[in-house]
């Protein structure tokens, strides 16, 4: 099946720990690079979320995103050891005692204080859970969206590849009529510039040119990986390079085709089956 590689999923879950937030986004890339933003509390989790990417994943430049909030509950509420804020009071108001010029206690400085907060506990293992079947979800929905965006691939691919073999099929039949042509124009430019050559001198000049501009060959390959090409499409595996190798050796059959070219007809032709190599070309850039 042909994957583009540029997708965009998006994962919401709600649990009791809180909501999760997954955002993916891929573009075409040489090979599976996954960029990561995660909150501390998280980050234990990296080495497994990235081996989910390569799993499941083949190319791609990756960036990934998990975004979390804590219950409302959690944050309109606020816990703080009694016991230690009371020990700090008491050594202020000591201090205080010492001083002629004390100034009043700062309750809000007494908050600040490390370990007078009491973070709220939560199962950090059953979020962890949360986030790996989160991100599980998302990467289902981002190669769903890369199959669709490479069927569309796919389908642009295949119309390409049956226009080029229709151009090396029009270009096929056409040959006899250009050499035909050809040899019209040879007789008439030694008639014309009243020039003694016998038949067979003529005979001998038309086959030089015929093998000159045979392009027989060039469009059997040419007809060959297009054929190619059709087989790779059908393949159940990352494509990409393969096709984009492809393209560089039916650029090459189309450059021969042209400089080849003895007639505007075949000249035309080339030009057009550049045109249509190039667009393919474009747009495997995005095949996985």
């Amino acid at each position: 099946m042909t994957l583009s590689m540029t997708a965009f999923a998006r994962r919401e879950e709600q649990t009791d720990q809180g909501s999760l937030t997954w955002e993916i986004r891929s573009v075409n890339h040489r090979y599976l690079e996954v960029s990561l933003r995660l909150e501390e509390k998280f980050r234990p989790l990296e080495m497994q979320i990235r081996k989910r990417f390569n799993d499941k994943l083949g190319r791609g430049k990756v960036d990934a995103v998990l975004r979390y909030k804590a219950p409302e509950q959690q944050q309109t509420t606020l816990d703080f050891d009694q016991d230690l804020a009371q020990s700090i009071i008491k050594n202020c108001d000591q201090l205080a005692q010492l001083s002629d010029n004390s100034a009043p206690i700062d309750m809000l400085k007494v908050l600040q204080w490390p370990g007078v907060i009491v973070a709220d506990t939560f199962d950090q293992t059953t979020l962890n859970k949360s986030v790996i079947d989160a991100l599980n979800h998302a990467i289902d929905e981002l190669i769903v969206t890369r199959e669709t965006e490479g069927s569309a691939l796919q389908k642009m691919i295949e119309q390409r590849c049956n226009e080029i073999n229709k151009i090396a099929m029009a270009t096929r039949k056409i040959m006899p009529e250009i050499l035909e042509q050809q040899r019209s124009r040879l007789a008439d430019k030694v008639a014309e510039l009243q020039v003694n050559l016998d038949s067979e001198r003529l005979e001998q000049e038309m086959v030089i040119l015929a093998q000159k501009s045979d392009v027989a060959e060039e469009l059997d390959r040419l007809e060959s990986h297009i054929v190619e090409v059709q087989n790779v499409l059908k393949r159940d595996e990352p494509i990409g390079r393969r096709l984009d190798f492809l393209m560089q050796e039916l650029n090459r059959e189309a450059n021969t085709l042209g400089s080849k070219s003895i007639s505007t007809d075949t000249t035309r032709n080339s030009v057009e089956l550049k045109v249509l190599i190039e667009q393919m070309r474009e747009q495997i850039q995005n095949i996985e």
